[in-house]
Order: structure tokens, then sequence, then C-alpha cells
């Protein structure tokens, strides 16, 4: 539980350090629902790993991200990075054809606001795709504070408790149910394309072990197609603009 992590990971998360089998997964998964041709906003872009990944789609690729030192590094893979908060984007009205966010709103202030900026600056036939942690996955990834001390780490079964139980040992960070997470979307000017949920890489695992890992990735991918997919690790929530 106490293994090396950066001095942000409880109030901002890890970003993504390497591109490994998860994340180019993930990739084809927008592939799958998204055209990367035009104007991209990376709405918390950490290190600037989808940033780069976007690089032979997309000539105008723009990303957001609070950390100065974090947003440096990622300029480097983009067309321009600033640094603000995503309640606040500093762009204009209807500027990008796809704005990505991936596990980035479970660490917000507002994430309703959030959400409302992310849509703001889509415009109207624009696609927006969220990443973000399923409550029901049988582990918070994000660590505890237990004793005012903060432990990072895969923690289990937190996401069960009850509200009041989980807020006390998981305040800096949110996980969302499928009822909830449409909620916030419910008043936006956006239709709902796709809704799921998703199981994770899983690549220290397979690395480890790597007959049983793969046997392991397979089942939980066959999985998402069944009603287990409730446990998946992240919702994936696909929506359109609006005219």
């Amino acid at each position: 539980m106490n293994r090396q992590h950066s001095d942000k990971a409880a109030l901002r998360g890890e970003p993504g350090y390497v591109w490994r089998s998860g994340q180019q997964r993930r990739l084809g998964m927008i592939q799958q629902w998204v055209d990367l041709r035009g104007r991209v906003l990376d709405d918390g872009c950490g290190l600037g790993t989808y940033l780069r990944a976007f690089a032979p789609y997309s000539q105008a690729r723009f990303g957001l991200e609070v950390e100065h030192e974090r947003a440096v590094q990622a300029a480097a893979f983009a067309d321009g990075v600033v640094q603000a908060v995503g309640e606040w984007l500093p762009f204009p009205d209807e500027a990008f054809d796809f704005v990505f966010s991936n596990e980035v709103i479970e660490h917000v202030q507002d994430d309703a606001r959030y959400l409302a900026e992310m849509a703001r600056v889509t415009r109207p036939g624009g696609r927006l795709l969220i990443f973000c942690p399923n409550r029901w996955y049988p582990v918070e990834q994000h660590g505890i504070f237990w004793r005012g001390v903060y432990h990072f780490g895969n923690i289990p079964l937190v996401n069960y408790l009850p509200n009041p139980l989980r807020r006390r040992l998981a305040p800096h960070v949110r996980a969302y149910t499928a009822h909830g997470l449409r909620r916030l979307v419910q008043p936006l000017p956006v239709r709902i394309l796709h809704h799921s949920r998703i199981f994770g890489g899983y690549d220290n695992i397979e690395r480890r072990f790597p007959r049983w890992g793969r046997r392991l990735k397979a089942v939980l991918y066959a999985a998402e197609k069944t009603p287990l997919q409730w446990l998946g690790i992240s919702h994936l929530l696909v929506l359109e603009k609006l005219a």
C-alpha cells in the first residue's frame, strides 16, 4: 500500500507515465466513436500521453493541465497546452471537434461545471468522451486516508461502503454509479451515444504472470459484453453535442 508515488497522487491522481496495452485498448475504443482528424482537446492531459497518441490523426491538438510541471512536459506533444482548471476552460465556445477526459473528472472540485465546460467548448455535432471510475469496481485505486495519513495503493471494497464512510476514507476522489454519471450529464446540450463499463489493462499482472494474465484479460474483456460489466474499472461515456 506504500509503493512509490508522486507527491500529488492524493490531490491529482497519477498521470500515465508509459504507454501499454491498456492505453492502446482505450485508444481503440476512442477511435470507434470519434473522428480524430479534427481539433482535439485533452481536458486534463497529464504528461501528454494521449496527445502524443493522437498525433498521427490530428494536426490540431490542445491540452489543459492544472499542474505546471506536467503541462510543460505535455506541451511537447501538442499545439498548445494551458495551465488551468477544467471548471474554467480558457477557450471560446464551440472551439473543438473532440473533447477528451481520461480519469480526470473524479479529481476536480466541481464535476458538474467541469462537464458543462466540456460541452461548451465542443462544436455542435462534435463528440465528448469520458473515462472515469466505476463505483462498483471492487478496488479503490486512488488510496485512502487513515488516521490523517494518506496511503497510496489499491484498497479493496472501499467503494462498497455507504457514502459517509467512503468519503471519510477517500475524500480526495469520487467514483460514479451509472445513474450518478447520467444525472450529471442530463442538464447538458448533449445526447448519449454510448455508455458502458470496461475493465483495465492489467499489464502488471500479465508481465509477472504472462499466461494467467492473458487468461484474466480474456475473461474480463468477454465479461464487458455481459451484465458483469457493472464490476468494470471505469465508465466509458460517449456524448454528442446538440445543435
